[in-house]
């Protein structure tokens, strides 16, 4: 799986005239299966995301998490994460997984953040959605398990 984290200080999607999903503090995640993804695979990736170290603590230095600030989490899924742009001008998309293995490990993660922490929200699985964040650094991690 890919991840682009964003440590943020408000985050909101909305998918035409509704927002699906909004936190203050917290961090706004992207996130895109591949075809080798499983499970195993999410589970992994979702602890990582929650113990990573990278919101400030009193002096200053990044040294608390997500759980330890009470931030909240917004997922969404964007499947151009997996974008190989090496052949040409136009991105390919292959890397990324097909559309239901894609959605069933989107709401695999989607469930089991809800089942680690209190405050999850989310934008909508293929949706055409417009991602509004103030990104607080800024910080930006990308990651792949």
């Amino acid at each position: 799986m890919i991840a682009l984290l964003q440590r943020v200080k408000e985050a909101r999607v909305e998918v035409g005239e509704r927002c699906t999903g909004r936190i203050g503090q917290g961090l706004l995640l992207l996130i895109c299966a591949e075809p080798q993804d499983n499970e195993a695979v999410a589970d992994k990736l979702l602890q990582k995301i929650l113990k990573l170290r990278i919101f400030s603590d009193e002096a200053g230095k990044m040294n608390r998490s997500v759980q330890d600030v009470g931030g909240g989490l917004l997922i969404v899924s964007q499947f151009t994460l997996a974008a190989d742009v090496s052949g040409g001008n136009r991105p390919s998309f292959t890397g990324a997984a097909p559309a239901e293995p894609g959605r069933r490990l989107y709401d695999y993660v989607v469930r089991q953040a809800r089942a680690s922490h209190p405050i999850v929200e989310t934008g909508e699985f293929g949706a055409d959605m417009q991602v509004h964040l103030i990104n607080d650094g800024p910080v930006t991690i990308p990651m792949r398990m």
